[in-house]
């Protein structure tokens, strides 16, 4: 056997590795897919320490930089300034903190590669089975998977122990989908009589080059028989076993054609762009003015001074002195306060299971002004149930289920009748014919239901316990099948090649599987070919959305009608129909279809092309069913919340018009008495202004719009459709593909600069949920997909009302005030550097050093500071209580040029009044004018703190009670600062006590003053 690796864009092979020289040992080098390639794809970790690249990165940071430069000055003789830990020591914790934690993230993660390298497997070898690590494992290898086993490497399904030759695997580490999948044996390879017979195999298998399409896959093996010449079996994704997927049943066999960077898994572990919230956006430009700031008041002293002397080096001097007003502890202080806050959301008993997957955004949650959400799993339970069954003239609904199970009753009992066993039919007829005497209602009955048991995926799977449980791709299609076991027609057996099924007497009825088509998102439709053991008839049967069915049917007068009204009752629709072949039909069709099952490129659109041509013409219309999908819990209200908070809210799914606009009324999506305008089927760019037009009428109504129409828009009239629906409070878009969901929320980001949010549940959802500022994934039945690729992952839809008014509210407000006071705690310091210089003769000189300077920003105010993320200013029920006061922090006015410039201002004035009160009333002694403004900056800090705190928490009180303790004790401990026999004087106190009320005193008074004349919005709610 022999491996070949081809590219098909370019429509030809690659390179040929013969499976026996891998096997003997004996690989060919002059051939790059026959080098031997260990499984490398463990690796995602870097090395466990610091590293020059580790440091690079943490450089790009403007203040890591700066900081930089600043502690490299020291070095330079003419720009010292007191001792160097003073500059150093600053940085070397912001990048320990930082690098220490990427480190440990980094040693974790190796540990794990490690301990994935390790694992052992059996490989087949002339000589037996070998075993052999993870890591030895190369491409040609043939590798046996046990049950509940990692597969470590992209290999070909050859034998499996399961008799049918199909197993199952769990994908859940690879999508995130909990639902197990069937993967099938090659055929030829299952029907040898033991594992070494491969060995003995002359066969070749083509697989196209490496993709990140876990769902596709094109290749071939082709082996040399004797007699006629080789012959080939098609190899598609239902024979593969991807890495990181786990074989549920059975001991699998496989064949590696893929290893290291070529894996589905490796290639499919992106690394995103780290999503940069706007808070800190707004922090970066704020530390550009405090730069500009820096520079200008540096130079300013020198001007001042009459640029004497070497007026240049002491510009770079007063740089260093001033550098201080660049807040190096900022970055740390806030990444500190967002993981408290991501903390605080995942212990959250409110919303039990959030998860915060990642840490750097959580203040977004407190902006959004855009939430876009998918319907089905998201404002839906996806826990189907059929409620409604139509057949053009009879229709069955929840009360009348039972007239189904005696209509089946009767129609298997009809012995005498010269109905078909299996089909109960004499002539095939068409409803809408009418030329041909209608069919027996038992046997119409019995030919929709019987479709419906054998047109599916599901599997039943016998539990350890004996219960059986259904396996399938989608919830709906387990929905229809329990829903025909609760009729009388019970699903028992179902493999690759047959599916059993028995009605209430115990008969049990045999179909042969010749060809199944799996449902896409392309088709939007599965079928199925089957052959009546009993009869030995070919039926093949098809169902999928109305709006694809509707073009392969025989004429009806009914199927359109009847779907929008299934839909308006906020049903879902599928169209079961169903088409006889004769041995001759079928024969043609799987000559043609087997072709193009083979075919090299462009396989896909080939095998459509065949099934289109020769099966899905003029089907028989069997009927129309409808299943309900409920809404999660307290979705009304949580979307009524929303919407009073101010968030205008979009949904977008791929159910029809019908089926949306009523779950959109039920929900409380659409507000009482707004109006509802709908765009469908649009097809000019005409048609598509004039609509534009009559929606600015209605300035307040809802839009519900179909995916043709939005896709019609976004390729001619992008720019006026995304203007007019922003402004719009509700818009409900239809049929909507995922590629239309990502640009949708990408263009609402680009043209209104405002935040949004996006959330779903589903695979479908994810490029939407990647594409905001805020990705939400829901933990639903269709996996966990969209929660591993989404920001925050939730439960349930009504969880997202607290994680915004709440979470949102108090990350945003504590981090706002956060940033604002450590910017003020280093330009207060800066301002009295500068005031002492110039009382100084403008002298470069620094007012405080060592100890004082370092352990200022850090042991004598960074816990009360750190304190504020404690902080809320309205309680959690007013919060939640009163959706309205979220739309004050979308303004953003929590941290804006008008807040810095207000913290400047208060910055200037009290550094001022420290340094020049602290002056004016020092002694003798230089040391005193140190001891005593700093004493007094020490104190205004705390005091300054406790005037910005609203709610007191117990740890905030023991900060500032600690905080000072812990300064008094050191001024014993740091004689060179401070003169013992001074401190203890009431001289002393009753000057730092004066210095410290002329500072703050002032603040006091106008904080009060502003509450009582110009209180916030909420002051009355709390009052």
């Amino acid at each position: 056997m022999s491996l070949e690796t081809g590219n098909l864009k370019k429509g030809k092979g690659g390179h040929r590795q013969n499976l026996s020289e891998i096997v003997d040992g004996l690989r060919p080098s002059h051939s790059k897919a026959a080098k031997s390639r260990t499984i490398d794809f463990h690796a995602s970790g870097k090395f466990p320490h610091v590293t020059l690249q580790l440091l690079w990165e943490q450089f790009k940071f403007f203040m890591n930089l700066y900081f930089l430069l600043v502690a490299l000055s020291q070095f330079v003789p003419q720009l010292k300034i007191g001792y160097i830990v003073t500059y150093v020591a600053p940085l070397c914790f912001v990048l320990a903190v930082t690098i220490g934690k990427e480190a440990v993230d980094d040693l974790k993660r190796y540990r794990r590669d490690q301990e994935a390298n390790s694992q052992l497997y059996r490989m087949l070898t002339p000589t037996g089975f070998k075993v052999i690590p993870s890591s030895k494992i190369r491409v040609g290898d043939m590798i046996v998977v046990k049950k509940n086993q990692n597969v470590p490497a992209d290999m070909i399904l050859l034998r499996t122990t399961e008799g049918s030759g199909a197993c199952f695997i769990r994908t859940d580490q690879l999508d995130g989908e909990t639902d197990w999948k069937l993967r099938l044996a090659v055929p030829s390879c299952q029907a040898l009589p033991s594992d070494e017979a491969l060995l003995q195999l002359n066969a070749s298998v083509y697989a196209d080059s490496p993709h990140k399409d876990i769902h596709s896959f094109v290749g071939n093996l082709t082996r040399e028989v004797d007699g006629p010449g080789p012959q080939t079996e098609p190899l598609s994704v239902d024979n593969t076993l991807w890495t990181n997927t786990v074989v549920a049943s059975g001991n699998a066999i496989g064949f590696v054609i893929y290893t290291g960077r070529d894996t589905r898994a490796v290639m499919n572990t992106n690394h995103p762009k780290t999503k940069i919230g706007q808070l800190d956006s707004e922090v970066n430009r704020l530390s550009k003015i405090l730069c500009a700031f820096t520079l200008t008041l540096s130079f300013a002293m020198i001007a001042m001074n009459g640029f004497q002397g070497l007026w240049y080096i002491y510009l770079f001097r007063f740089l260093i002195l001033f550098s201080s007003i660049i807040p190096i502890s900022l970055r740390v202080n806030l990444d500190m306060g967002k993981t408290f806050y991501g903390y605080q959301i995942m212990h959250d008993e409110e919303i039990p299971g959030t998860i915060v997957r990642t840490s750097t955004i959580p203040e977004e949650l407190g902006r959004i002004e855009y939430l876009l959400s998918d319907k089905t799993g998201t404002l839906t339970k996806n826990d189907m149930e059929l409620k409604k069954l139509h057949m053009g003239t009879m229709s069955y609904s929840v009360d009348t289920m039972d007239e189904i199970s005696t209509h089946l009753n009767t129609a298997y009992s009809q012995q005498s009748s010269g109905f078909n066993r299996a089909h109960g039919i004499t002539t095939a007829t068409s409803h809408a014919g009418g030329s041909k005497a209608r069919r027996d209602i038992s046997s119409r009955v019995r030919d929709i239901v019987q479709a419906l048991a054998i047109c599916h995926n599901v599997t039943p799977v016998q539990e350890d316990n004996g219960s059986i449980t259904y396996q399938a791709s989608s919830p709906d299609e387990v929905a229809i099948v329990k829903w025909t076991e609760s009729v009388g027609l019970t699903l028992v057996f179902r493999d690759i090649s047959n599916i059993h099924i028995r009605n209430s007497s115990g008969d049990t009825f045999e179909f042969e599987v010749l060809q199944l088509f799996p449902f896409t998102s392309e088709t939007k439709r599965m079928g199925i070919i089957v052959r009546d053991l009993a009869t030995g008839e070919i039926t093949f049967f098809e169902k999928g959305a109305d709006v694809v069915m509707a073009k392969i049917v025989q004429y009806n007068d009914w199927l359109e009608e009847e779907c929008g009204n299934m839909a308006r009752e906020g049903l879902r629709t599928l169209v079961v129909a169903r088409k006889k072949l004769s041995e001759e039909m079928y024969q043609e069709f799987e000559a043609k279809y087997h072709v193009a099952k083979t075919s090299i490129s462009d396989r896909t659109n080939a095998m459509n092309a065949v099934v289109n041509q020769l099966l899905e013409q003029d089907l028989e219309l069997l009927g129309v069913t409808g299943v309900e999908d409920k809404l999660q819990d307290n979705v009304k209200a949580t979307l009524e919340t929303l919407r009073n908070a101010g968030l205008k809210i979009w949904m977008l799914t791929g159910d029809k018009i019908e089926t949306a606009t009523c779950i959109a009324i039920s929900s409380k999506l659409v507000a009482r008495n707004q109006v509802i305008h709908s765009v469908a089927k649009l097809k000019d760019e005409q048609s598509a202004q004039d609509e534009l037009e009559a929606i600015k009428i209605k300035r307040d109504c809802c839009l519900v719009i179909d995916g043709e129409s939005i896709q019609l828009y976004l390729d001619h009239l992008r720019e006026e459709f995304i203007e007019l629906t922003v402004r719009l409070p509700v818009v409900v878009c239809c049929r909507c593909s995922p590629t239309q969901k990502a640009d949708i929320a990408r263009l609402i980001k680009r043209y209104t600069r405002k935040r949004i949010c996006c959330i779903g549940d589903g695979g479908n959802d994810v490029s939407m949920i990647q594409q905001a500022d805020v990705g939400v994934g829901i933990v639903g039945k269709e996996g966990k997909q969209a929660s591993l690729a989404a920001d925050f992952s939730v439960n349930q839809f009504s969880y997202l009302s607290r994680l915004l008014l709440w979470h949102g509210r108090n990350s945003y407000k504590r981090s706002a005030k956060l940033s604002q006071f450590v910017i003020h705690r280093g330009l207060i310091i800066s301002i009295m550097q500068a005031v002492f210089s110039a009382m100084f003769y403008f002298a470069p000189i620094a007012l405080y050093q060592g100890m004082l300077i370092v352990g200022y920003t850090t042991i004598y105010t960074n816990a009360p500071v750190f304190s504020l993320v404690l902080d809320h200013d309205i309680r959690e029920s007013v919060a939640l209580t009163y959706p309205e006061l979220y739309r004050d922090l979308t303004k953003g006015r929590s941290l804006s040029y008008k807040t810095f410039f207000s913290w400047l201002l208060i910055s200037v004035y009290q550094g001022g009044a420290i340094m020049i009160l602290s002056i004016l009333l020092f002694e003798n002694q230089f040391v005193n004018i140190v001891s005593i403004s700093f004493t007094a900056l020490v104190l205004n800090e705390l005091i300054m703190v406790a005037l910005e705190i609203n709610t007191w928490h117990r740890l905030m009180i023991v900060s500032e009670i600690a905080t000072l303790l812990i300064y008094m004790v050191s001024m014993v401990f740091l004689p060179t600062y401070f003169d013992l026999t001074f401190i203890l004087t009431w001289t002393f106190w009753w000057k730092v006590l004066v210095i410290t009320m002329i500072s703050s005193f002032p603040l006091y008074v106008i904080k009060k003053l502003r509450r009582v004349f110009a209180p916030p919005s909420y002051s009355k709610l709390t009052g």
